[in-house]
């Protein structure tokens, strides 16, 4: 993408800001976030920081692209307040698509999640049969539900981008999100201050653990190739927990057992297991991963060694 108007929504947050900061590099960015978790010092001096909620009106949607990354992204933050949850990331998503629309704007990519194929040691492809089990989840599928009515009634161009497990560390943008942020960089942050990393139960759950600089490529990819539909963003590979301490505990030169405690999350509702196909993705716009999951570890602890 070069010399196009792009708006970020969620843009100073984790994910927005690190795609919001590459964009600025040949493109002219609206970074929006209503503060909640996102702040304007994730992006760069490039970028345009407006605070603003999803939920109102003349958002700044004249533009080329929308990247719909605004969301309460937590089973968490739902769970706490299910009519909110709902209202920002249903309502948020409509709103900001009908705007966009209004200003001619008709290619939109937008955050899902993996959470919706439950907990599964098998690459799941994005025509699985999928359930919901929480409000998060409910959302998000929501949202895939609406894209295809404005795809269908409006003809627009909407992906979703169903992200697994995101991280980059505190030495990135994910700092702010303080207990919302990806495990490995709560653990990689504890060990490196002699803290014991608290993990779940038996430490025996997986994740498809993919850096944000590898998302921030499949969602571009997206809007270059006006994709249409869900689109899965993970490697294909799969890490439990007792593995990422251990690697951490060998980057950083650590030797701190972690502390085994309850999980908080109903067992039936907790997703135990993701890893995802990759191959819908790759066929339409040649993505894959490109940072190995060693490489990763070792940008997580650079800023500690």
């Amino acid at each position: 993408m070069e010399n196009q108007r792009v708006l970020v929504t969620g843009g100073g947050g984790f994910i927005g800001a690190n795609l919001a900061n590459k964009l600025a590099e040949n493109n002219d960015v609206v970074a929006l976030d209503d503060g909640y978790l996102g702040t304007p010092e994730n992006v760069s001096e490039g970028v345009e920081y407006v605070e603003q909620s999803v939920l109102e009106d003349d958002l700044p949607t004249d533009v080329d692209v929308v990247f719909h990354l605004a969301a309460l992204s937590s089973y968490a933050m739902h769970e706490d307040n299910p009519t909110h949850g709902a209202r920002v990331n249903v309502e948020g998503f409509v709103n900001t698509v009908e705007q966009a629309r209004d200003d001619g704007c008709d290619t939109i990519v937008y955050a899902s999640t993996s959470s919706i194929y439950g907990s599964r040691t098998d690459p799941s492809p994005e025509d699985m049969d999928v359930t919901v089990n929480t409000g998060y989840e409910a959302s998000k599928m929501a949202r895939e539900t609406y894209a295809e009515y404005f795809q269908n009634h409006y003809d627009l161009t909407l992906a979703g981008m169903r992200f697994f497990s995101v991280y980059q560390g505190y030495g990135g943008a994910e700092e702010h999100k303080g207990e919302y942020a990806n495990v490995i960089a709560q653990f990689a942050d504890d060990l490196a201050s002699g803290d014991a990393p608290k993990l779940y139960g038996d430490g025996e759950q997986t994740r498809d653990f993919t850096h944000v600089d590898d998302i921030v490529r499949g969602l571009v990819l997206a809007a270059e190739h006006e994709l249409n539909g869900v689109y899965n963003l993970g490697t294909g590979e799969a890490y439990d927990f007792n593995t990422v301490v251990e690697m951490l505990n060998d980057e950083l030169g650590t030797d701190i057992e972690p502390e085994y405690v309850e999980n908080p999350i109903p067992e039936d509702v907790y997703v135990h297991d993701t890893c995802a196909d990759f191959s819908k993705i790759h066929e339409a716009t040649g993505w894959e991963p490109e940072i190995s999951f060693e490489e990763g570890i070792e940008l997580v602890c650079a800023p500690y060694t």
